[in-house]
């Protein structure tokens, strides 16, 4: 069986024997839980599952383009944004495409997946990781999908909307294909600041990702959108995937999660707060803490030696029945890069004492 790639593996962890109750930091899930009102939504729907789901997605499309001010025609749902990403590669088969180094690994999967030559744009430690504008000079028409995550995973970093313009007007005129990965905008401070949705209707080669998964708490349902000017493309799309790609529970809890403005207040909210309370914490600790914007926290182990055991910090970490997610498989990173989510209070507090814990049993094996 191939190695998982991503964090919220917590099956993995169980077989292992881990068989408490898992604080799992690995995932960037909303902290306050699915919402009552989405799960009373599938619930009530359980007995429509004797018919097919709507293969047009209808009802949630009217209620999606509402919600994100933008045209019905624009938009299309898919089973989470990894299968969007999976379609788009099959929809243009490109012969070569960029991404960053560090970011999400489904977009060199997919590309992979299909033969696609993957050219990677590496993003320095020096400038915390953040896209400069030299990237602009490895744009040409050689380059036919460009895949970008604002913020990007795992560094949290947001992207210069000044450069991003850029870089949508560069690909404009060498036909590059700008997937752009907004999955996590919502918890930024700004989101209409940092949200290229202005430029979809100008800009045909642009495709906005986003996703129930981490606003409303909801991975296991499996429900992503994209936004694209681009009929043409979005009929292909419609094409290269299965017909019943969004079951009925997740239509149903997607049509729901949408009237939930308040609850994604109230986390975001939350999340700065409790963001600002982990990164001290990880900085008095003797942690290296990158200032990501988004509602995870990227760090890297301290350059003091065995301050903490740099092999085994995830695996002691376990043992406390927490998770984390190890950045030592994305490229440009190195084992002693890890990334949490921000959770209650109560939880983080949880991961402090065991930062703690871990940090004096090192200490003691140093004396």
């Amino acid at each position: 069986m191939a190695d998982l790639i991503h964090g919220g593996d917590i099956y993995s962890v169980r077989e292992k024997g881990n068989n408490g109750k898992l604080l799992d930091f690995s995932a960037n899930i909303n902290p306050l839980g699915l919402p009552d009102s989405v799960k009373e939504a599938v619930i009530s729907g359980l007995e429509s599952c004797i018919h097919y789901p709507d293969p047009l997605c209808r009802e949630l499309l009217r209620d999606l383009a509402h919600y994100e001010k933008v045209k019905e025609e624009h938009l299309i749902c898919g089973n989470g944004a990894a299968d969007l990403i999976f379609r788009l590669v099959v929809a243009k088969m490109p012969y070569k495409a960029m991404v960053l180094a560090p970011t999400f690994a489904e977009y060199e999967k997919s590309l992979e997946s299909i033969g696609c030559i993957v050219k990677h744009h590496y993003l320095k430690a020096e400038n915390q990781f953040r896209l400069g504008e030299d990237i602009l000079f490895l744009l040409n028409e050689s380059i036919e999908m460009l895949f970008l995550c604002n913020p990007n995973n795992p560094t949290g970093q947001i992207m210069d909307p000044a450069l991003l313009r850029q870089i949508l007007v560069r690909c404009k005129e060498f036909n590059i294909l700008l997937v752009l990965d907004e999955c996590f905008v919502d918890f930024l401070e700004n989101p209409e600041g940092n949200t290229m949705k202005e430029f979809i209707e100008e800009y045909d080669n642009l495709f906005i990702l986003k996703a129930f998964t981490k606003n409303f708490a909801m991975p296991g349902l499996r429900l992503g959108y994209g936004i694209c000017s681009n009929r043409g493309l979005l009929d292909t799309l419609s094409e290269t995937g299965q017909p019943w790609a969004v079951s009925l529970p997740a239509q149903l809890a997607g049509v729901q999660a949408l009237k939930e403005t308040e609850y994604l207040e109230k986390a975001r909210t939350l999340i700065f707060q409790e963001k600002a309370y982990l990164q001290a914490e990880l900085q008095r600790l003797g942690f290296h803490v990158f200032s990501s914007a988004a509602n995870y926290i990227f760090f890297q182990l301290p350059i003091e030696k065995d301050a903490y055991d740099r092999k085994d910090f995830k695996a002691l970490l376990q043992e406390k029945n927490i998770m984390v997610r190890s950045c030592g498989n994305y490229k440009g990173l190195t084992p002693d890069y890890f990334r949490i989510a921000v959770k209650l209070h109560e939880e983080n507090e949880q991961l402090v004492k065991a930062l703690e814990e871990i940090r004096k049993v090192s200490s003691d094996k140093k004396e």
